[in-house]
């Protein structure tokens, strides 16, 4: 074995800190080290309690919460009773495992959407985690007259699918596709304030793929350290969604955290 194949894991988990946008699948060093999101659970418990009191109330709308590729909303839990202490109406999207875009599921999202848009009488704010953002804007984008805002939480906006993630392989598998059609993917933001918190730490999809291209109702947001599979229990993410979440509506700004809270997030996001 070459030093050159010894060094590559290591070289590959260094391109994830390079200020470029780099869209390349994570090192597999890195998917190795999904396993820290336990401490990321363990930062929440600890933390959240503090960093709420700095997040202003809900004012009660809707927000519908999408799972990732084969998760069920068993693995949003802490994400929607977080938005429900805070004030929100947080739904699950009801679909069982996330098998990818199978017939009938956008369909579905579509119908619930319509539902809480009638019971709540509010524009639903959706978030969506992995694959689950992807879903999420391309609901925004075929029914913006109903959706407030769209979060997304390490998704794969962009890149090429068979070079940018660590389970395409598995994706082809399950969902029984070769290819990312048209229709499950835009090439821009929808006409809807977005935002895409990533982090350079992702071991599942490669962080470049997460950036959302730049506009004045775009926002990407960077989390220092954080994994992949931690990001729906990371106190930080939860941070920057509670306050992404409490924006009026139709009053839409950049992410500026204040005070000591600027400290914990890097100064300036990658832009795309």
């Amino acid at each position: 074995m070459s030093l050159a194949s010894l060094a590559f894991p290591f070289t590959r988990l260094a391109a994830a800190f390079d200020p470029r946008i780099n869209e390349r699948s994570p090192s597999p060093l890195l998917f190795f080290l999904e396993g820290r999101a336990i401490f990321e659970w363990m930062g929440k418990v600890l933390t959240m309690p503090i960093l709420s009191r700095r997040l202003p109330r809900g004012d009660g709308h809707p927000v519908l919460v999408l799972p990732g590729f084969m998760a069920t909303d068993a693995s949003t839990i802490v994400l929607r009773r977080f938005l429900s202490k805070q004030g929100y109406h947080a739904y699950g999207w009801g679909q069982g495992r996330n098998e990818g875009p199978r017939p009938g599921v956008f369909e579905t999202l579509h119908g619930q959407l319509e539902q809480l848009y009638e019971k709540h009488g509010q524009k639903v704010s959706v978030i969506g985690w992995s694959l689950g953002g992807v879903f999420a804007r391309e609901l925004a984008r075929e029914a913006s007259d109903k959706v407030r805002q769209v979060i997304t939480l390490g998704s794969p906006l962009y890149g090429e699918p068979t070079k940018t993630t660590n389970v395409w392989r598995l994706y082809k598998f399950v969902s029984g596709r070769q290819k990312v059609e048209p229709r499950e993917r835009g090439n821009c933001q929808p006409p809807v304030p977005t935002t895409s918190i990533y982090t350079r730490g992702d071991g599942v999809v490669g962080w470049g793929c997460c950036v959302e291209k730049a506009g004045p109702m775009a926002d990407n947001i960077e989390i220092n350290a954080a994994s992949h599979m931690g990001m729906g229990v990371n106190p930080l993410v939860l941070y920057a969604i509670g306050d992404r979440l409490a924006l009026p509506e139709n009053k839409w700004s950049h992410f500026k955290p204040e005070g000591l809270m600027r400290a914990l997030f890097p100064f300036r996001a990658a832009s795309r």
